[in-house]
């Protein structure tokens, strides 16, 4: 009898992720209110030779945090316009400039792809932000972040993992690292 799993099969190469996106299976082993609290478990369970290759991390009660980093003025807005400008102007030059003959170093192309880059990258961050007219007049960063991590093994060994776990969780963080 071939005992089947989601971990294999048609749409999965031999050792690797799903290719298609599939929930996640197995057994609970452990749950985590932190990423790295999920991590150091998996880390313990592979410094002592459990397979590792049958748990999967699961970020449960996702949510999208956007920290507010600063507010949005004409001189941040065509600050940035024109660094992003530069940097792409700067690529551009460079590559026109590994194909211009010519002895030496032609640091003309470079310096065209560069005030034409800034130039640009200035006009197009002015459009739109204009364009949006105050609306969302603030720079963030956004995140995924889970309510809790819940680490999940295959039945197999399951039983095997969540004493494993349970004896990790009986001893101080600073030892989480070392093997039985």
């Amino acid at each position: 009898m071939e005992v089947s799993s989601p971990f294999s099969g048609p749409d999965r190469p031999s050792g690797g992720p799903p290719r298609l996106p599939t929930p996640p299976s197995g057994w609970p082993i452990g749950s985590y209110s932190r990423y790295e609290e999920a991590q150091r478990a998996v880390d313990h369970l592979a410094d002592n030779d459990f397979p590792v290759q049958d748990v999967t991390i699961v970020g449960v009660d996702l949510m999208l945090v956007e920290r507010v980093t600063g507010r949005l003025t004409w001189g941040r807005v065509l600050g940035t316009g024109a660094a992003s400008g530069a940097w792409f102007g700067l690529f551009v030059g460079v590559l026109l400039s590994l194909f211009s003959s010519g002895p030496g170093p032609a640091f003309g192309p470079i310096l065209v792809g560069l005030v034409t880059g800034v130039v640009f990258g200035i006009v197009f961050a002015a459009a739109g932000y204009a364009s949006a007219r105050g609306v969302r007049d603030f720079s963030s960063a956004s995140q995924l972040v889970a309510g809790r991590y819940d680490v999940l093994c295959q039945p197999r060994n399951a039983e095997r993992g969540r004493d494993m776990l349970a004896r990790l969780a009986m001893r101080p963080p600073s030892e989480g690292g070392t093997a039985d």
